[in-house]
């Protein structure tokens, strides 16, 4: 009947403008929450179809479905928090609940969330107040992340970071920039031997040093631009560890750079990169000597003996003083040495249909059939954006548009009303003909 059917679409009004009504509610209701996604409701028609020319028409009504538009980005708002952690561009943080974490790796659960607010808690891990534990790939001791599988949480583990943490930073690369008087090696100088002692660092932040000497060659007559360079290490009580034979140029064009090097003893001498390979008493220590023919490393001119330039990496044992996140997805401390290590990499998940995941409590979501498989990806890498610290994305709620949606909603809703209203006196008129 079709007054039945007018009623029936009235109902389904209602329905469908409550259901609008409940999104708009939450959207405006979180108006104000990092990284909120805001939902929105779509009505289909419903027809029923009727015999062409049969003069009657049945109302089908309308249908509301919800969808969370998980895609839509909000703005970065800026904070004074370093691990206050937002993705700008596509792409999500690796987060688990704390509840989950004395499970094995595999049992634990994947969330996703696009920006946190992260405190180390008692024990160093990295987690939101709502108990969301960031997830990130360990970095080895020299700060490189080993190759781990990417469809898959296997090589994943908690982000702990100790505020007492210490470390040390040891030498790995070294280069002197030396002058030697070139009158030490004319006939009839005294032949002085000159020291020189470079401290470095071991693999446990010990001080060590390489002393080293350099012996004038003096000949008969004339000069020799030759010099013997030896080095001793003190981790090693003193042992020679490198004996080299160095000649120098004394023509117009190079005069001063050195023109030979040759190996007595120890490591290898590489004339691409000026390098000596040597071992010192913590492992393999490289010593740039220069290039043949490169001014910027030993050289011998003039008078004077002068260390120019000493250049070293590694530092002493140190403090943990901060703790960062860079766009790359790394977290870097900083020790009061000024030595910084790369603790953790943290992927961005991605997958092919973002607004098909799974919404969950506390902006976070889960793969769902419709999401598709997720893939770990390096920040910038393939599809994804970048990581940025100090910051927190906002909420994509729009107030504005909110309220005028609200005040459609009313209307439509109203209207509805109506509709159900006169289909009641018309069915009352009905009833009232009997009479």
């Amino acid at each position: 009947m079709t007054i039945s059917s007018s009623l029936n679409a009235g109902v389904a009004g209602l329905n469908a403008n409550a259901t609008r009504l409940a999104t708009i509610s939450d959207n405006i209701a979180n108006s104000a929450t990092y990284g909120y996604k805001r939902a929105v409701t779509d009505f289909q028609s419903m027809v029923i179809s009727e015999a062409p020319g049969a003069g009657t028409y049945s109302a089908g009504g309308v249908r509301a479905s919800t969808e969370r538009l998980i895609n839509e980005k909000g703005a970065l708002v800026s904070t004074s928090n370093a691990l206050d952690i937002a993705v700008s561009g596509r792409g999500m943080l690796p987060v688990t609940p704390s509840v989950g974490l004395d499970t094995n790796i595999g049992d634990r659960t994947l969330m996703m969330t696009t920006t946190g607010s992260f405190n180390p808690d008692a024990d160093g891990v990295l987690r939101t107040q709502s108990g969301l534990v960031l997830l990130g790939w360990p970095a080895n001791a020299d700060g490189t992340i080993p190759v781990l599988p990417r469809d898959t949480i296997a090589g994943l583990v908690p982000v702990v970071v100790n505020a007492n943490q210490q470390a040390g930073d040891p030498t790995t690369q070294m280069k002197l920039g030396v002058n030697l008087p070139a009158t030490h090696t004319v006939a009839g100088a005294a032949g002085d031997t000159l020291p020189l002692s470079v401290e470095y660092f071991g693999n446990l932040g010990t001080s060590e040093s390489l002393d080293i000497t350099f012996t004038p060659t003096v000949p008969a007559t004339g000069a020799s631009n030759e010099w013997t360079l030896q080095i001793r290490d003190s981790a090693q009580d003193g042992a020679l560890i490198g004996e080299y034979t160095l000649t120098f140029d004394d023509t117009r064009g190079n005069g001063g750079t050195l023109a030979n090097v040759t190996v007595v003893s120890g490591g290898t001498y590489d004339a691409a990169t000026g390098t000596l390979d040597l071992t010192v008493g913590g492992g393999p220590l490289t010593l740039t000597i220069g290039r043949l023919g490169d001014p910027n490393g030993l050289t011998q001119l003039s008078d004077s003996f002068a260390p120019t330039s000493i250049t070293k990496n590694g530092s002493p044992v140190g403090n943990l003083t901060a703790v960062e996140v860079d766009e790359n997805g790394y977290i870097m401390a900083t020790y009061d040495t000024g030595f910084t290590r790369r603790l953790y990499q943290i992927p961005l998940v991605d997958m092919p249909n973002l607004n098909g995941l799974i919404a969950l409590n506390n902006q976070t979501y889960q793969v769902s059939p419709e999401s598709g498989s997720f893939f770990l990806w390096d920040a910038g890498d393939g599809p994804t954006g970048s990581v940025v610290g100090y910051a927190r994305e906002g909420s994509t709620t729009d107030v504005a548009g909110e309220l005028t949606a609200l005040i459609q909603t009313q209307r439509a809703y109203s209207s509805n009303a109506k509709v159900i209203q006169t289909v009641d006196e018309m069915l009352q008129e009905t009833t009232n003909i009997k009479r």
